[in-house]
């Protein structure tokens, strides 16, 4: 089986976009993943600036491999609901139509306790998410710190491959799960993973994830792609950096990293 493509989120080169993507073409990835909402505004692109688009991606031998849409609130918060879902929804069918078949967002509150009730609103909002991304082709993918079982919970009641999971190894960390163990419950439903790193630390109001260089943190990589092997996961890996004074120097070292795997 081939290797996953390793994709480089572009928000975390801290460049305009146009300047990002010829950054992350030399630093050797096979991809990208763009913020829909920050970066590249789906109101401002006609189908001429679509093309425009796609040909750029092609003369930089890049692809669109995931786009993110993070909400303000997750899917459990009332207030806005339905505009926030119909907004995810066009973000899904554009996101397709930039080449990519996942897009990353915020689920909402996880509760972790086994007798603890999922949120009702959450599960029907993923489910129509998930409904959407069979019809457009892009599928939904949440990223959090809860327990791998609380977040196996909420799959489940999903239903089966209707939504993914962007496994966050610094989030997992922050919330003082291990990686690798998350790859081992999650990864039939791993649709994306992010290359980052962290160290858990205390702190006087409890236990925070600080990001480090990929390969001196506690997410054990080569054991977290290693799981996810055994389930057929095709991708992509996102390398992603927010907490550094070198962002070009740290990313170009972690596609190094990736490839060395």
């Amino acid at each position: 089986m081939p290797a996953p493509p390793i994709a480089i989120q572009t928000l975390s080169l801290r460049q305009p976009l146009r300047r990002a993507l010829e950054t992350a073409a030399q630093l050797g990835a096979d991809g990208v993943e763009i913020d829909l909402r920050t970066e590249l505004r789906i109101a401002d692109f006609s189908q001429t600036a679509l093309r425009q688009f796609r040909k750029t991606l092609d003369d930089l031998g890049l692809r669109v491999l995931a786009a993110s849409f993070p909400t303000r609130r997750g899917f459990d918060d009332a207030e806005d609901l339905e505009r926030r879902v119909l907004a995810t929804r066009e973000a899904m069918a554009f996101a397709y139509k930039l080449g990519a078949h996942v897009v990353v967002g915020r689920a909402g509150e996880i509760p972790e306790g086994e007798d603890d009730a999922l949120s009702e609103i959450m599960v029907q909002s993923l489910q129509l998410l998930g409904a959407h991304g069979e019809r457009v082709g892009a599928r939904f993918a949440f990223a959090s710190g809860a327990a791998p079982k609380a977040q196996r919970r909420l799959l489940d009641r999903i239903g089966e491959g209707a939504v993914g999971v962007a496994l966050h190894p610094s989030l997992l960390i922050g919330g003082g799960q291990d990686p690798a163990d998350a790859a081992s419950q999650l990864g039939a439903d791993t649709v994306s993973v992010y290359a980052v790193d962290a160290v858990r630390e205390a702190s006087v109001s409890g236990s925070r994830a600080t990001e480090v260089q990929l390969g001196r943190g506690e997410a054990d990589m080569p054991a977290v792609l290693g799981v996810l092997e055994e389930h057929a996961f095709r991708g992509p890996i996102t390398v992603t950096r927010t907490d550094t004074s070198d962002p070009t120097g740290e990313i170009s070292d972690a596609v190094q990293f990736l490839r060395a795997l």
